[in-house]
């Protein structure tokens, strides 16, 4: 067999591993804990969906691969959950060494483009990173709130921890913060987000 393809092929069989990376976050209504594979699956139909939505013109191409790839790094490193401020310490350094040995599997060109696109969106300098950020904040939180807001309240989860994550958001998309501000505002209300 041809040696790229083969590395390539390798590569695909070992990010299926990402759907065995199970989130905090539960499907909507009420289902059971999502993966990471359906959580960058539903990202990246989100940032197609709302890209008209974005602060600025994006490459939505670009931003959907990153929707994609974002998350493969935790098939080694584990998901960090957003208010787990312990584990937020490590998330780097744990990622960063997932991120050269996953993509090392590809050849070299692949390597060093997946690489680029993942530094890129952990940067959160581009356009294209900034409403990829957006979909990754928006989409759980869309999950939490179909669920009545469970997940925030099984662990004790504070408004301005919300915030402190869901304001970037507006970097990509002040419109989409608007309705994250406003799910926020209900689920205080509520109570399932604690003041």
């Amino acid at each position: 067999m041809d040696e790229r393809l083969k590395r390539q092929l390798d590569f695909a069989l070992e990010i299926d591993k990402e759907k065995n990376i199970l989130r905090q976050t539960h499907l909507s209504e009420h289902g059971r804990r999502e993966n990471d594979a359906e959580h960058a699956w539903h990202m990246a139909i989100m940032a197609y969906l709302f890209r008209e939505h974005s602060n600025e013109s994006v490459d939505i191409a670009k931003v959907m691969l990153m929707c994609l790839i974002h998350d493969i790094v935790e098939i080694d490193a584990g998901d960090t959950y957003a208010y787990d401020t312990e584990g937020l310490k490590t998330q780097k350094a744990r990622e960063d060494a997932a991120k050269e040995r996953i993509f090392s599997i590809l050849p070299e060109d692949q390597k060093q483009e997946l690489i680029s696109l993942f530094d890129e969106f952990e940067a959160f300098e581009t356009a294209e990173s900034k409403f990829a950020h957006a979909m990754d904040n928006l989409q759980p939180l869309m999950l939490n709130n179909s669920n009545g807001g469970n997940d925030w309240k099984e662990h004790g989860v504070y408004a301005e921890q919300v915030y402190g994550r869901q304001r970037k958001t507006s970097l990509g998309s002040e419109k989409i913060f608007e309705v994250v501000d406003q799910i926020i505002q209900e689920n205080i209300k509520k109570g399932t987000i604690k003041e």
